[in-house]
């Protein structure tokens, strides 16, 4: 993906479901233009999820997701089928693909079942139109499950254009969502600080960090980007700023050097909000003071990256919490599209702040984690917790 190509977390995800040899690869070239995934007659020719990023107006920029047959009996099918049902829970749009002529099968009704409750865009695809009439029975499927209806066929490229048109009309998840615009004015000023450390990017500035300059930019205001080391000499030099904004490691002297009239917070709580629930991830921070000793806490991060000797997730934030607590705690971590399908034995989980995520997959984990009452908190949110200033962290949203 180019620098200026819209992020993967910030794109509408669209999944192509179906049984095997229904039409999925077919569709997803037809739709692309391009040939994306492999057609076959061989049952599982798609094994993982196969990916394509575009834009589809006036929906905008989309990820396409080719995913493996519901119905797949091959050895690895038990994994594939999972790897499809995780894309199932990050997708906003959902294209299943089914013949007219045939029964809507048990893995197909469970599939529908799953993405209504979900509350998911559902759209049945009658693929295969140029040999197949549509049958009026899909009609009342369409209805009970609260689904668009359209024949098309991917070898014809027929009705490719009415579904792409279709797709379009759906409401994907984070219409109207705002990073920071809604906090500052135009013609105000703001001091980002962010700390260039052996964890640092080489040469770049992390996405969260990207994103509220360019929504700061956007909305007529500035940015100030600062080292924490030089963030006090920057303070007393400027105009008064209208929010600081600090990375999350350094809450604690950032806060000491701020004055209380100037608001404060930081990156990772910006996206507690953004991509999450904010009031949910704060309430958890009281589990905090409740770990005892072999509790277990779960740390999950939403992306995959080289581990550097004074990681966050697996070094910083552990050591943090067993000073903090003064308990000896049992950790666990996941990463990347990796979380637990139970966290029964979790008492705590503390999550990234999900940059990499789209916004649905991070709601989907924090609705599990409070199905099974677990409470879960951001990286941002613990370290303002155990610093003593997540009251003062949150004042800049008490609008």
């Amino acid at each position: 993906m180019s620098m200026n190509s819209t992020p993967q977390s910030e794109r509408i995800h669209i999944g192509i479901f179906g049984r095997t040899n229904s039409g999925k690869s077919s569709l997803i070239n037809a739709m692309t233009g391009q040939e994306i995934s492999i057609v076959s007659e061989i049952m599982g020719t798609t094994t993982d999820p196969v990916s394509k990023s575009m834009e589809i107006l006036p929906l905008g920029a989309v990820t396409i997701f080719d995913t493996a047959g519901l119905d797949d009996t091959t050895t690895l099918s038990s994994q594939r089928i999972a790897r499809t049902m995780d894309i199932l829970r990050k997708t906003d749009i959902v294209l299943l693909v089914c013949e007219s002529e045939s029964e809507l099968c048990e893995c197909e009704k469970a599939l529908l079942q799953q993405a209504k409750g979900l509350d998911l865009n559902i759209i049945i695809v009658l693929n295969k139109s140029d040999i197949q009439a549509p049958n009026k029975k899909w009609e009342a499927t369409a209805k009970e499950y609260s689904a668009s209806l359209i024949s098309v066929s991917s070898l014809e490229k027929t009705g490719i254009n009415e579904l792409k048109e279709l797709i379009a009309v759906q409401k994907g998840s984070g219409s109207g969502r705002v990073l920071i615009s809604d906090l500052v004015h135009a013609g105000d000023v703001c001091i980002l600080v962010v700390p260039i450390d052996s964890s640092a990017p080489k040469g770049r500035l992390i996405l969260p960090q990207q994103q509220v300059i360019r929504e700061l930019i956007e909305c007529g205001a500035s940015a100030l980007v600062t080292r924490d080391t030089e963030y006090e000499s920057v303070l007393k030099n400027i105009i008064r700023p209208a929010l600081v904004i600090t990375d999350s490691q350094v809450f604690g002297s950032i806060s000491t050097q701020t004055p209380d009239d100037i608001l404060l917070t930081s990156f990772s709580i910006l996206f507690a909000r953004y991509k999450g629930n904010l009031d949910a991830l704060s309430a958890g921070a009281k589990a905090v003071d409740t770990l005892k000793p072999g509790n277990r806490v779960l740390i999950s991060e939403g992306c995959t990256h080289h581990r550097q000797c004074e990681d966050i997730g697996t070094v910083k934030i552990p050591k943090w919490l067993t000073e903090y607590t003064k308990c000896e705690l049992d950790f666990s971590f996941t990463s990347g599209g990796t979380f637990p399908d139970d966290l029964s034995s979790y008492s705590l989980i503390v999550h990234c702040g999900g940059c990499m995520l789209n916004e649905r997959e991070m709601k989907y984990r924090l609705q599990k984690a409070n199905a099974e009452h677990v409470p879960i908190i951001n990286y941002g949110i613990l370290i303002a917790h155990i610093n003593g200033i997540l009251k003062r962290s949150l004042i800049p949203f008490c609008k």
